[in-house]
């Protein structure tokens, strides 16, 4: 039976997508995952079942191509001899142009961004769509995507700087988090202890931004009593340069994006 959905590549992200669809109501027949690994096809065959697991491709009504760039090519020149009419690329810094080049003429072409916060369902994703893909086209790419979190879309030229804000920010919270915990710990907690509140602490503060939908500068404005302790903190902050850091780390990120696409 012709699937569904096919899925280049059994890694993490691909198989957080195929999980998140079967989740979400898709039956497992209907998708495939191919996987050049061996040990690893033994491996996608437990952790989804009924969802076929395959070493080649196959004609689908779409695909996703999850490897790694440098196997980007060879990917997507199979693909294409498949007849698959549909391609969600979330290879990093592939472009567009790239990717139809590889695929031809006759392929819709869409390419996103996810963050690895996908793995919990919990991703955010930036989407662009190609030359060639309409919007039906992109609303596909937009309901696989939301299998495991938001989308976002925009213009491929934002794409970099999506990835240096929401690509690298799962690593920027939690080297907030590795340094909160060693705070705790510089003024006397036991490290269990320090890790609990201050792990706690950013799943609940991140919770009250999602679920008021209140500006994060209202919510902040709420826990800064004049004079008290957390003033007192975030005067600190400011004082260090927080800002001016994550300014710097979300631009350095774009810009190595950006030289990652051009070569």
């Amino acid at each position: 039976m012709r699937p569904r959905l096919v899925v280049v590549g059994g890694g993490r992200m691909g198989t957080a997508l195929v999980g998140g669809l079967v989740a979400g109501g898709w039956d497992a027949g209907s998708v495939a995952v191919v996987e050049a690994d061996a040990d690893r096809r033994t491996a996608l065959a437990e952790i989804l079942p009924g969802v076929m697991v395959t070493a080649t491709p196959m004609a689908a009504d779409g695909a996703v191509v999850a490897v790694k760039p440098g196997d980007g090519e060879a990917a997507c020149r199979a693909l294409a001899s498949t007849g698959t009419s549909r391609v969600l690329s979330i290879m990093a810094g592939v472009l567009l142009e790239r990717l139809e080049d590889w695929l031809g003429p006759t392929v819709a072409v869409v390419r996103a961004m996810p963050n690895t916060p996908a793995l919990v369902g919990a991703g955010v994703s930036a989407l662009a769509g190609g030359r060639g893909a309409g919007e039906a086209d992109v609303a596909w790419a937009e309901e696989i995507l939301s299998a495991v979190g938001q989308v976002v879309r925009m213009a491929e030229v934002s794409l970099d700087a999506a990835t240096g804000l929401s690509g690298s920010g799962p690593a920027y919270v939690f080297l907030v988090a590795e340094a909160l915990i060693d705070a705790g710990v510089g003024v006397g907690l036991d490290p269990e202890v320090s890790r609990t509140l201050a792990i706690g602490t950013l799943a609940g503060a991140a919770r009250l931004l999602v679920e008021t939908g209140e500006n994060p500068v209202a919510l902040r404005s709420q826990v800064t009593s004049p004079g008290g302790t957390t003033e007192a903190g975030v005067a600190k902050l400011e004082a260090n340069g927080l800002r001016r850091a994550f300014d710097e780390a979300v631009t350095a990120a774009t810009e190595r994006s950006r030289e990652m696409s051009r070569s």
